[in-house]
Formats: C-alpha cells, sequence, structure tokens
C-alpha cells in the first residue's frame, strides 16, 4: 500500500493521458476531440508537477541559514507547466473557434462526415 501512496500522482497523470488518448482516437465529434486534449494537457501537466515534487519538500527560496538544498521541490517543472497552461489554453481556443467554423461552412461536428465533404 506504501507503494501505491508514493506514485499516486503518477498513476493519475498516466490514467488522465490514457483517457484523453482514447477519447481522441473514439470519438468522432470534433468537440469531444477537442476536450479530450484539454483531458491529455491536464494529464501530462500532472506528470510534469509530479516529476518536481518531493514529498514534505520546501519551497526553494533560500530564506534562512541552514536550509538543505536536497529537501527543496524543483522550481523548473512549475515554471514548464504554468507556460504549458497558457499554450495550452491558446490551442483549445483556436481549436474551439475552428470548431465554430467547421460548424457554420459544413452544418455538422462530425469529422467523418466532414471527412467525405470537400471544400
Amino acid at each position: 500500500m506504501e507503494f501505491l501512496s508514493n506514485y499516486i500522482y503518477y498513476i493519475g497523470a498516466f490514467g488522465l493521458i490514457f483517457i484523453g488518448l482514447f477519447i481522441i482516437l473514439v470519438k468522432h465529434n470534433l468537440i469531444k476531440v477537442i476536450i479530450g486534449i484539454g483531458i491529455l494537457d491536464t494529464g501530462v501537466n500532472l506528470f510534469l508537477i509530479a516529476v518536481g515534487y518531493i514529498s514534505k519538500g520546501t519551497a526553494p527560496i533560500f530564506s534562512k541559514a541552514g536550509l538543505d538544498a536536497n529537501n527543496m521541490v524543483d522550481p523548473v517543472p512549475q515554471a514548464l507547466v504554468l507556460t504549458s497552461i497558457v499554450i495550452g489554453v491558446a490551442i483549445l481556443a483556436l481549436a474551439l473557434s475552428l470548431a465554430i467554423r467547421l460548424y457554420k461552412h459544413y452544418g455538422t461536428l462530425d469529422l467523418r462526415k466532414i471527412k467525405e465533404q470537400r471544400w
């Protein structure tokens, strides 16, 4: 049980990644595929945070004398995830605007029907 509690964040991250991939590969509705991309993005962000996590770690700020750098949480994955969140929101906004344009042009969001038609 202790093994599971040490890796619960990794299990959750890979679970979200697999759910997102499943939705992207199986669903034919464009909105559902975009939701799958969002879930996949969240799973990757959780994985990056889990990589930099230290149990009972402190903030990476040397404010007092005698602080040990081995007990500090790595700030690089946190900065990467913050950047990834901003990029992910921009990509989802672009994908949703593309879905709106496709719906106006084709009258459907079913990817199979859109592939059958031509511009």
